[in-house]
Protein backbone atom coordinates (compact mmCIF):
# COMPACT_ATOMS: atom_id res chain seq x y z
CA UNK A 1 0.00 0.00 0.00
CA UNK A 2 3.04 2.51 0.90
CA UNK A 3 4.09 1.74 -2.76
CA UNK A 4 0.73 3.23 -4.64
CA UNK A 5 0.35 6.00 -1.80
CA UNK A 6 4.15 7.12 -3.45
CA UNK A 7 2.97 6.40 -6.71
CA UNK A 8 0.31 8.35 -6.65
CA UNK A 9 1.71 11.49 -4.23
CA UNK A 10 4.95 11.58 -6.48
CA UNK A 11 3.27 13.34 -9.89
CA UNK A 12 1.98 15.82 -7.34
CA UNK A 13 4.94 17.29 -5.69
CA UNK A 14 7.84 19.60 -6.28
CA UNK A 15 9.84 17.58 -3.70
CA UNK A 16 9.55 13.55 -4.15
CA UNK A 17 12.44 12.92 -2.57
CA UNK A 18 11.25 13.91 0.96
CA UNK A 19 7.85 11.92 0.69
CA UNK A 20 7.90 9.13 3.85
CA UNK A 21 4.96 6.97 4.88
CA UNK A 22 5.17 5.05 7.66
CA UNK A 23 1.94 2.72 8.72
CA UNK A 24 0.67 1.87 12.18
CA UNK A 25 -2.15 -1.08 13.29
CA UNK A 26 -4.19 -1.03 15.69
CA UNK A 27 -7.17 -3.09 16.56
CA UNK A 28 -8.06 -3.69 12.43
CA UNK A 29 -7.55 -0.17 11.92
CA UNK A 30 -4.38 0.66 9.80
CA UNK A 31 -2.93 4.17 9.98
CA UNK A 32 -0.64 5.58 7.29
CA UNK A 33 1.31 8.80 7.69
CA UNK A 34 2.20 10.70 4.69
CA UNK A 35 4.75 13.15 5.40
CA UNK A 36 5.34 15.51 2.76
CA UNK A 37 7.61 18.90 2.09
CA UNK A 38 5.61 21.41 3.86
CA UNK A 39 5.06 23.53 0.52
CA UNK A 40 3.59 20.55 -1.12
CA UNK A 41 0.78 20.14 1.55
CA UNK A 42 -1.69 22.12 -0.52
CA UNK A 43 -1.23 20.09 -3.76
CA UNK A 44 -1.70 16.37 -2.23
CA UNK A 45 -4.62 18.00 -0.56
CA UNK A 46 -6.00 19.95 -2.62
CA UNK A 47 -8.81 22.05 -3.07
CA UNK A 48 -11.13 21.61 -0.64
CA UNK A 49 -9.49 18.40 0.18
CA UNK A 50 -10.80 16.57 -3.19
CA UNK A 51 -7.45 15.16 -3.76
CA UNK A 52 -6.80 13.89 -0.42
CA UNK A 53 -10.19 12.08 -0.44
CA UNK A 54 -9.56 10.39 -4.21
CA UNK A 55 -6.51 8.96 -2.60
CA UNK A 56 -8.13 7.67 0.09
CA UNK A 57 -10.81 6.20 -2.19
CA UNK A 58 -7.97 4.37 -4.02
CA UNK A 59 -6.64 2.79 -1.13
CA UNK A 60 -9.91 1.69 -0.07
CA UNK A 61 -10.59 -0.39 -3.47
CA UNK A 62 -7.21 -1.22 -3.16
CA UNK A 63 -7.54 -3.02 0.42
CA UNK A 64 -7.15 -6.71 -0.25
CA UNK A 65 -9.32 -7.74 2.81
CA UNK A 66 -12.66 -5.64 3.78
CA UNK A 67 -12.36 -6.45 8.00
CA UNK A 68 -9.20 -4.11 7.97
CA UNK A 69 -9.73 -0.61 7.84
CA UNK A 70 -7.41 1.88 5.91
CA UNK A 71 -6.88 5.74 7.71
CA UNK A 72 -4.59 8.42 5.46
CA UNK A 73 -3.32 11.08 7.69
CA UNK A 74 -1.49 14.10 5.96
CA UNK A 75 1.14 16.03 7.55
Amino acid sequence: MEELIKTIVSPLVDHPDEIQITASENNGLITYSLSVHSDDKGKVIGKHGRIAKAIRSVMNAATTTQTERIYLEIS
